[in-house]
């Protein structure tokens, strides 16, 4: 079940509860940004937010009637069952209008717009006081779509401006579950779920319906929004004619400049492909100095004896030097 806290929580203690890494649903957290008051008519917003367009360009994904607005995999030269399109932002506006309007006109999408490349002064005008200072908004903007089933690399509060946004949700051990697919021929950037996007009974993901018993689910609705900790799966389906999302990334718990990401990469080239015993090995190894079960792995020393082991930036520093000298062959 979602953690459902309320829109007034304060900065402390909504960081205190992100600790716990779950999803959680913030009612109505983003009503009262000027935005998001404006978005009750699509043609006021798109007038609000081309106040504030530098003019730049973005990609957008411009799919036929006969998708549904269901951005994925397809039969196109490219693999996917959508064009990519360069467009500035009065045009993509323009485009969304004119579909919600006809039913028959392409969907198009523009996600990932970073506020302060297209609409600068956007983030000042509309503050969200709950994120950490510094971390800036970007924009998802379209008619009615589904965004395959992903996983981000960053926490994540998500704010619906304009529409409604349903999410479902997969907790981050279910990956094995999920049918994921390549991880360099992507939609966005990050890998998706096969099994989510082909539905329920398909013979060829029998193990989905283990992580299908297992799935959230949440509408939000304009001004509420959600906060998804780094790894949890989630299919977006935006369901009204004209919708946006902003939403704000960070990593909550970086203790380093380097993401947990490239260890995975660099751990997938150098271990997978060994024998399963020497695996398990390396996995006990693993569990004793990174994930700690049992907790730190000098705990029986004095800390003054745990070395580069010892909690400060200035060890995490050196341990990243030596890695980066063994990496270089020295």
């Amino acid at each position: 079940m979602l953690r459902d806290i309320g829109a007034d929580i304060a900065p402390a203690a909504f960081a205190e509860a992100r600790r716990d890494c779950v999803p959680m649903v913030l009612r109505g957290v983003a009503a009262d940004l000027p935005i998001t008051r404006v978005a009750q008519d699509g043609a006021n917003l798109s007038a609000y937010l081309l106040g504030f367009d530098s003019g730049r360009t973005a990609q957008a994904f411009v799919g036929d009637a006969a998708i549904g607005g269901r951005y994925n995999y397809g039969d196109r030269s490219d693999g996917f069952n959508f064009a990519r399109e360069t467009l500035g932002l009065a045009a993509v506006l323009e485009r969304i209008l004119r579909a919600a309007a006809d039913a028959g006109a392409p969907s198009i999408y523009c996600g990932s717009l970073p506020a302060e490349d297209h609409l600068p002064g956007l983030a000042e005008a509309n503050r969200m006081p709950l994120v950490p200072a510094g971390v800036l908004p970007r924009l998802w903007i379209g008619n009615a779509s589904t965004i395959a089933c992903h996983y981000d690399r960053f926490d994540n509060l998500a704010c619906v401006i304009a529409g409604e946004r349903r999410f479902t949700l997969y907790p981050p051990d279910t990956i094995g579950d999920l049918y994921v697919g390549p991880i360099d021929h992507t939609m966005a950037g990050q890998p998706v779920s096969l099994a989510a996007g082909a539905g329920s009974g398909d013979s060829r993901y029998p193990r989905f319906a283990a992580a299908q018993a297992r799935a959230l689910s949440v509408t939000l609705r304009a001004g509420d929004a959600l906060y998804l900790p780094k790894l949890w799966w989630h299919q977006v389906e935006a369901t009204a004619p004209f919708n946006l999302l902003m939403n704000y990334w960070w990593d909550d718990f970086a203790s380093s400049p380097d993401s947990p990401y490239t260890a995975l990469l660099l751990a997938m080239t150098t271990l997978a492909d060994r024998p399963a015993a020497e695996r398990t090995a390396w996995r006990a190894f693993f569990d004793h100095y990174a994930f700690r079960p049992e907790g730190h792995p000098l705990a029986h020393l004095p800390a003054a004896q745990h070395g580069i082991l010892g909690d400060s930036r200035e060890n995490r520093g050196r341990i990243r030097a030596f890695v980066m000298q063994l990496l270089r062959g020295g």
